[in-house]
């Protein structure tokens, strides 16, 4: 029975069981090409009619060496890599335009060749003597670091074989062209393919590779999504525009832990690694003031305490305005409601802000509980202590969940001079000796407790 062909777009990637000649996903004309099917030689009906190689089974029990790691002497990227860079990896980095990618590999690099790892960086956007002005400006013109401007993948992939380098970064992988995809550059033929091609090669010569990738307004990175899932890593570079700090996120690591975070600071000489970022986030947070809490949070494996900040004046608007910097703004609407319903606190006719101070950005749900306590601080108008953190989840019962790693947020709270912590009822608070440990079991015996309503 013979197959039905398949059809996909070159620009976006969607699958059609016809051809048209204009895309229905994105729009675009001429893009839509037949897929090529796999087949074992001119004649073949199916892949069942040659037998393949029998593949080697090993036992659950197999003992093996683990992989060798390559530290950079970049400790918060060694860190996001899980421990160093791991030999035939493949990552993948992404971040938006002018966020400092390009500045953060070039260092690493550097520090990769003076530690005596042969290593190639090619550039698809810029020429070789642009990176140099860079390299200078950076003050890394003495790393062994071997330079190419090229855009042809299949030249790219011959030099790395002849010279046998122990990592090879390109930037990017969107400006890659391999001449047997009938595509453009930065299609998504195109991205898959030289993603496909650079991976195998990783894996094939034992070279650690490192891909550059561009972000869309989403903040995804470019291209189809079999990227992130071919590669072993794939880091995220995020940060503000008006703000010096950048953080490295892993949201992707097979070698290594998910989630965590390297924080860096952008400066006239490159980025320089910040080793506490606590302190860095709370070091221009001044005197107590309403809508200003401080959290105790955990990044990946390492705890962050960065301060929330929390606005509600009377709207002017008929619908009145909810703005969110840093955390997710369908969870902010939940908070609200719950304060609302459970509390009979409400927010009717006030516009409400919340910024996560310092350009960082929190996902985890223990920061419900200080959330809402800033912003009953800046609709009360009253300011909680200084010497307070705050941690916890909300359940829409009004409950307060406790949060993991309890122990290690108020370790973390207590060295940089924190006293007391309004948490929930039910973690573990091993370890804390000296702090102020205020434990709640709901939403409404905290809003009584600390701010005298409910």
């Amino acid at each position: 029975m013979a197959k039905n062909p398949s059809f996909s777009c070159a620009a976006c990637g969607a699958s059609f069981t016809k051809w048209s000649g204009r895309c229905d996903g994105c729009g675009e004309w001429n893009t839509i090409t037949e897929d090529a099917g796999l087949s074992t030689g001119p004649g073949s009906k199916s892949l069942g009619s040659k037998r393949g190689a029998t593949v080697t089974l090993t036992d659950l029990r197999a003992e093996e060496t683990p992989p060798p790691r390559t530290q950079s002497s970049m400790g918060e990227l060694d860190r996001v890599l899980g421990g160093g860079l791991v030999p035939a990896s493949a990552i993948l980095v992404g971040g938006d335009p002018g966020i400092g990618k390009s500045t953060l590999l070039l260092q690493a690099a550097a520090q990769f060749a003076r530690g005596g790892l042969k290593t190639i960086y090619v550039s698809g956007e810029e020429a070789s003597a642009q990176v140099r002005m860079r390299a200078r400006r950076l003050d890394l013109t003495d790393a062994p670091v071997q330079l190419a401007a090229e855009t042809n993948l299949r030249n790219i992939l011959t030099t790395l074989e002849s010279e046998a380098p122990g990592l090879a970064i390109i930037d990017s992988i969107q400006t890659m062209w391999l001449d047997t995809v009938d595509s453009a550059p930065g299609s998504v033929s195109q991205v898959r393919a030289a993603a496909h091609e650079l991976t195998t090669f990783a894996k094939r010569k034992g070279v650690s590779v490192i891909l550059v990738g561009h972000v869309t307004k989403d903040g995804q990175i470019a291209g189809p999504r079999v990227v992130e899932h071919m590669v072993d890593t794939v880091l995220y570079f995020e940060g503000e525009r008006g703000h010096q700090f950048r953080i490295l996120r892993a949201v992707k690591n097979r070698f290594g832990p998910a989630d965590e975070i390297g924080v860096f600071e952008m400066t006239g000489a490159g980025l320089a690694e910040v080793t506490n970022p606590s302190a860095l986030f709370l070091s221009e947070r001044g005197e107590p003031s309403p809508g200003s809490v401080v959290f105790a949070g955990i990044e990946g494996t390492r705890p962050v305490l960065c301060e929330l900040q929390a606005l509600v004046a009377p709207s002017p608007h008929s619908q009145p305005r909810r703005t969110v910097v840093g955390w997710d703004g369908g969870r902010l609407a939940m908070i609200l409601a719950v304060l609302e319903a459970r509390c009979g606190i409400p927010f009717t006719g006030l516009d409400v802000y919340l910024n996560v101070a310092g350009g960082m950005k929190i996902s985890e749900p223990a920061a419900d509980l200080a959330v809402a306590a800033a912003l009953l601080s800046a609709r009360e108008d009253s300011a909680l202590p200084a010497d307070t953190v705050v941690f916890g989840e909300i359940s829409l019962s009004g409950a307060l969940r406790p949060a993991p790693q309890t122990e290690n947020r108020l370790k973390e709270a207590q060295k940089l001079g924190f006293t007391s912590a309004i948490a929930p009822k039910g973690g573990k608070a091993l370890g804390a000796s000296g702090m102020k440990l205020n434990q709640m079991g709901d939403l409404t015996g905290f809003v009584g407790e600390v701010f005298g309503a409910g």
